[in-house]
């Protein structure tokens, strides 16, 4: 059993045998960019964990428009709703990068959700965050103006795929600006603007897919 693995919620609570024993009930994926793993209506009756690449979940709008409601690395759990109220997929999960993941269907989970009640607890600890995480995207999209919810979410990935470098935080998000742009929910150009105005003040530097923040601090104070 690797790091990776451990760290989902779905293992966390497990000790090593009992981490791979419920590996091995886990159907294994392997996708390219751009694959589609399931699409908003689909039947949803199994939860993934992501082994090795990004996932991005995308929801789009009756008018044609894309929100990219959530970008998911290694040792991240989605479709865990599934499982407790089964019915169709609400969003789109897409291989955003080459990606690994593991499935588990609801009648593989159910003996580990009553016969390990630390499975069940860490799940719905799981569930609890993703709620709050909603509700913080709700109340910013009411809130904050464009830059703060920009400067939110580029340390939101820095805290999740950052690697602490001499010069900066080199954090690859692998997403593209329009894509970025739907994570915020603003225009590309709205987006793009905020970002020229973070590196012109010294605060990131902009690269193909991936940011350097260069003032961590300043960043935080805008995102408040």
């Amino acid at each position: 059993m690797d790091d990776v693995l451990m760290s989902a919620p779905l293992f966390a609570a497990l000790d090593i045998e009992a981490a791979a024993a419920l590996k091995a009930s886990m159907d294994e994926r392997r996708m390219l960019k751009g694959d589609v793993l399931f699409s908003e209506g689909d039947p949803g009756d199994r939860l993934y964990v992501v082994t090795d690449g990004k996932i991005k979940l995308g929801h789009a709008a009756p008018d044609g428009r894309e929100t990219l409601l959530a970008v998911m690395g290694e040792g991240e759990m989605f479709g865990e709703l599934s499982l407790f109220d089964p019915g169709p997929r609400t969003a789109t999960a897409t291989a955003l990068t080459d990606a690994t993941v593991l499935g588990l269907g609801h009648t593989a989970l159910r003996p580990w959700l009553t016969g390990r009640p630390e499975v069940a607890e860490s799940l719905l600890r799981a569930l609890a965050q993703r709620l709050r995480r909603t509700n913080e995207a709700l109340s910013d999209l009411v809130f904050s103006d464009v830059p703060g919810r920009v400067a939110k979410a580029l340390l939101d990935l820095g805290e999740r795929f950052g690697q602490s470098m001499p010069d900066g935080l080199h954090v690859t998000h692998d997403m593209t600006q329009e894509e970025l742009a739907q994570l915020v929910g603003a225009s590309r150009e709205t987006v793009n603007k905020a970002l020229a105005d973070f590196a012109s003040r010294g605060w990131l530097r902009l690269e193909s897919r991936s940011v350097v923040l260069l003032d961590v601090e300043r960043l935080q104070r805008r995102a408040r």
